[in-house]
């Protein structure tokens, strides 16, 4: 009788030895799997925003961007200034201010996973603009539309002129640096060349006050006076050509940011 339980014992120990080793009824070689999944899915934390601040031919700024892909980013930007100065033209005084206001929406691509960078994207705002006052004094005289005038003593012209552009317009860039870098470094330089597309430049001008003839005779209202309008038309149309190189503008941008 102890031979027999002698040898159920011995065959229940080789069993158990068996599945232990198929891994059977061990959570070990699950839970690892379930592990390993999960480090699969888990989201690479490198992948982080960066911010800008930047300095340009549109002026002063900054830049957000947030990765998309681990080749690309969409990267949001904002920029500004104001100049303002006072020149003559043809006899007319100016005081002139450049304003230029705008925001930025571009989709970096980095073809070769570095720094280099392809950027299209649009201007999405283009508050771009020069502004300004006009004065000619009593008895000076002043050229406007190719007529010679003479601003009448009694009641000096003055007015008020304005160029601008469209709202909004494709832009694309190229350059280095990666705001968003994958990486754990957390400063970073960026740099960027190219030009935006603002459509062709729209002048308008108004003047009020009195006008007369180069030798001050004959001196009329000139908001009334359809030689004189013809003649602000004529202006409009010499500023606005003049001024069409600008609807393609450059950006040269250099930026310092920060990942986060």
């Amino acid at each position: 009788m102890r031979n027999k339980c002698s040898v159920i014992l011995l065959g229940l120990a080789l069993c158990s030895s068996a599945f232990a080793a198929d891994g059977v009824g061990t959570p070990d070689s699950a839970s690892t799997s379930a592990a390993t999944s999960r480090n699969s899915e888990r989201p690479d934390f490198s992948h982080r925003p960066g911010i800008a601040f930047t300095t340009s031919l549109l002026g002063f700024g900054g830049d957000f961007a947030m990765p998309v892909t681990r080749r690309s980013n969409v990267r949001f930007g904002f920029s500004t200034f104001s100049y303002s100065r006072s020149f003559d033209k043809d006899g007319v005084t100016y005081s002139g201010k450049i304003g230029l206001n705008s925001m930025q929406a571009l989709y970096d691509i980095f073809p070769f996973g570095g720094g280099f960078h392809l950027s299209p994207g649009a201007m999405i705002y283009n508050g771009n603009q020069l502004s300004g006052k006009a004065t000619v004094p009593g008895g000076q005289t002043f050229t406007l539309g190719g007529s010679d005038y003479m601003s009448d003593p009694s009641s000096p012209l003055s007015g008020n002129g304005k160029l601008g552009f469209s709202k909004a317009g494709p832009m694309f860039l190229l350059g280095w640096g990666n705001l968003a870098h994958r990486s754990e470094r957390h400063f970073v330089t960026t740099f960027d060349i190219g030009a935006v597309y603002q459509g062709v430049p729209r002048t308008t001008l108004s003047f009020a006050g009195r006008a007369c003839d180069s030798f001050g005779f004959n001196c009329t209202d000139v908001a009334s006076d359809p030689t004189f309008q013809s003649n602000v038309l004529a202006e409009q149309a010499k500023i606005n050509k003049s001024a069409s190189p600008a609807r393609f503008y450059p950006v040269i941008s250099w930026g310092f940011g920060y990942k986060f």
